[in-house]
């Protein structure tokens, strides 16, 4: 007997399934919704795919009457795409599909049953199908039980499994996360033993399966995962690369567990997770060892922030991504280079360089601490609160999210009697030091000061450089710690 939430699934479909019924041709239901349905995860909205003993241009011709519109992309893998009753809807000639050894793209063959087709799918928690229109489920692959007992295991054998298709492997990890189960041993030594098949896999499609990775509600089990099996040194050798003593006296947690547990704290948030991903992976090669065994890794951030520029782009990460999460990478130290607590003009610097990413980044800072001192965590949480209710205070004065010059390019030009060019742009630089420094200065009293930079500068062609001049505001900064006190 079928649980009774799956009932809403067939009113959902009656209409499709009635269409493939007066064909004489069979209609299932498979995949995840089956899975979730099932398990009691399943949303209210969302896609729905079918498999079907009909051709692609039989299921054409019998969606036809009954859809608002119909795709066809999918027809040489035997799918055609359509929307009906105002939900998309994907359906699939039954099929086994294989990779060759060197092939990123599967062979089809269509097959007459549905029991081929879900032998070829990667788990056997989505290897059921439910036919249609009545209520019977097909599970020859005891995935109903496998779900009971919270175990993962694959269909057919595991090497069939991910020789078929590599990229399961990497899929195992997003289901032994996000489903909490237990991967079986033999689907892990086939992981191990079969791990550089993941080179046939395009980039596209391994970073969008660690982008589904990262933001299930808790991805440290599946990170685990791809470590102990050698996957991540396939595609992300960074994150095993982290898994190297910070202290070798003391034995404080290792980078690599750290790294987890940073990401596992942080909200499912995709880039977010992903510069915790990232943020600590310019350790490695900035480890460096002083007096007693100490460890530090000087400008760690500068370095992983390149680091992870160049993965994501080898993973072909979207150029505004790669500098969202490169960004919050070369950051996420920021909050720690003020010993002497938060100056206005420190607090405006922060807000000033994190921009829209304020957010991100107080929140990668706060769960970058993952001390076991009680009193070591509460100090950093205490001085986060702090900085939050200073910019709080701020923004309620100051324009803090559009810091810019008291006076534009077009006043500086007139006030100085020049055109556009250098002049313009460092005299623009100047006034945002100040108005950094200062808060808003007015316009009056920021063209005196334009009129005083100006007069040492002595002139559009020479006099102190930009940097002097800069120099000139006299406000000392506080100097960097060496090591953040909350990270490991």
């Amino acid at each position: 007997m079928l649980p009774e939430r799956l009932r809403p699934l067939i009113e959902h479909t009656a209409a499709l399934a009635a269409r493939f019924e007066e064909a004489n041709r069979k209609l299932y239901l498979v995949g995840g919704v089956v899975r979730d349905a099932i398990s009691g995860r399943l949303g209210p909205d969302g896609d729905l795919d079918f498999t079907t003993d009909a051709t692609p241009e039989e299921t054409e011709r019998i969606v036809a009457p009954i859809a608002e519109a119909t795709w066809d992309q999918g027809r040489r893998f035997g799918t055609i795409g359509a929307r009906v009753g105002g939900r998309k809807v994907e359906i699939t000639t039954h099929r086994a599909e294989a990779y060759h050894p060197d092939s990123r793209k599967p062979d089809v063959v269509f097959s007459e049953a549905v029991e081929a087709d879900l032998s070829r799918r990667d788990f056997t928690i989505n290897a059921m199908a439910l036919r249609l229109p009545g209520l019977q489920l097909v599970d020859p692959f005891d995935g109903v039980a496998d779900l009971a007992a919270g175990r993962l295991r694959t269909p057919l054998s595991p090497e069939v499994s991910f020789s078929d298709d590599p990229l399961r492997m990497l899929r195992a990890a997003r289901f032994v996360a996000g489903h909490r189960l237990l991967p079986d041993q033999e689907l892990l030594d086939a992981i191990v033993a079969l791990r550089g098949r993941l080179d046939i896999v395009s980039d596209e499609r391994l970073r969008d399966e660690l982008d589904k990775l990262m933001v299930v509600e808790s991805p440290a089990d599946g990170l685990w995962l791809l470590v102990r099996t050698g996957l991540a040194a396939e595609f992300l050798p960074e994150l095993p690369a982290l898994a190297l003593e910070q202290d070798p006296v003391h034995r404080h947690k290792d980078v690599l567990a750290h790294t987890i547990a940073v990401v596992d704290k942080t909200s499912p948030d995709r880039l977010l997770r992903l510069a915790a991903l990232f943020h600590d992976i310019g350790k490695p090669k900035t480890r460096s060892f002083g007096p007693h065994g100490a460890v530090s890794f000087h400008h760690h951030e500068l370095v992983g922030a390149r680091m992870t520029r160049d993965r994501m782009r080898a993973l072909r990460y979207p150029s505004d991504d790669v500098e969202v999460v490169s960004r919050l990478v070369e950051l996420h130290l920021r909050f720690h280079t003020y010993q002497m607590g938060w100056t206005d003009s420190a607090v405006r610097r922060y807000v000033r360089d994190a921009g829209p990413l304020l957010d991100k980044l107080n929140e990668l800072t706060r769960c970058d601490c993952t001390t076991r001192n009680p009193a070591k965590a509460a100090a950093l949480s205490r001085r986060m609160d702090e900085l939050e209710a200073r910019v709080a205070e701020l923004r309620n004065h100051e324009e803090l999210a559009a810091l810019r010059p008291d006076l534009d390019g077009v006043e500086v030009m007139a006030r100085l009697g020049v055109g556009p060019g250098r002049v313009v742009g460092d005299a623009l630089a100047y006034l945002l030091e100040l108005r950094l420094e200062e808060g808003p200065l007015g316009k009056e009293e920021a063209a005196q000061r334009l009129d005083a930079w100006w007069a040492r500068r002595g002139s559009a062609e020479g006099g102190p450089s930009l940097r002097q001049a800069r120099k000139a505001l006299e406000h000392p900064r506080s100097e960097p710690f060496s090591s953040p006190p909350c990270e490991p």
